[in-house]
């Protein structure tokens, strides 16, 4: 196991593993938009990437702007979402394309305080959208992050249920001090838990740990 008196190393080795085995997905390529991002973020919400993919492309062709979306009725909204369920985000996502629009001159907000805001974004979106549109430091947490957290350092086969403090502390102390290294830390450690370190038959042989 590790602590956070060896998290560099902790951080090396995955962030290394990630530069050989990231996922080639269009919402982290350098011309993806913040709001890209930000669509992704709504659409990955309980559902798996190979699902979101082709609705993404779609939304994208779309609506590549908040401005475009708000325009549009969140009925047609609802449609477009198909079958990624869940169809409230994309009434959510709709109220928050209107509210950049109105509040934000059609830029999604870099502030993390000012993203909270937005229909829809709860703690865990505000810090991706944070992180991953702007390259700004923030801790990212999700059911991946939380369960490669566990096994790596806190000596657990699985997270608890829902998300307490102490999970919330180790995050936190873990992030690197270098905006630029936590940047790649938050993908890497969501991208290990979605790929090596899964909850079930989790794939140890191909673990950078």
């Amino acid at each position: 196991m590790f602590n956070l008196q060896n998290s560099h190393e902790l951080h090396h080795r995955i962030n290394t593993w990630y530069q050989h085995h990231a996922r080639d997905l269009p919402w982290r390529r350098a011309d993806c938009t913040a709001w890209g991002v930000m669509v992704s973020e709504f659409m990955l919400q309980q559902t798996p990437v190979n699902r979101v993919l082709p609705v993404w492309e779609e939304w994208m062709r779309r609506w590549p702007t908040p401005a475009s979306l708000a325009a549009e009725d969140s009925a047609e909204a609802v449609r477009a979402w198909g079958r990624l369920g869940y169809p409230r985000r994309a009434q959510r996502l709709h109220g928050a394309a209107v509210a950049i629009t109105k509040h934000h001159d059609g830029e999604v907000p870099a502030d993390y305080d000012e993203l909270l805001e937005l229909p829809g974004v709860g703690a865990y979106t505000a810090a991706a959208i944070t992180v991953f549109a702007f390259g700004r430091r923030a801790t990212v947490i999700d059911t991946n992050i939380r369960r490669v957290h566990a096994r790596a350092v806190m000596g657990k086969a699985l997270p608890h249920k829902h998300l307490n403090v102490a999970e919330t502390t180790l995050a936190e102390e873990l992030m690197p001090q270098n905006t630029a290294v936590s940047c790649v830390w938050n993908a890497s450690v969501m991208e290990l838990g979605a790929l090596v370190c899964v909850a079930k038959n989790p794939r140890c042989e191909q673990c950078p740990l």
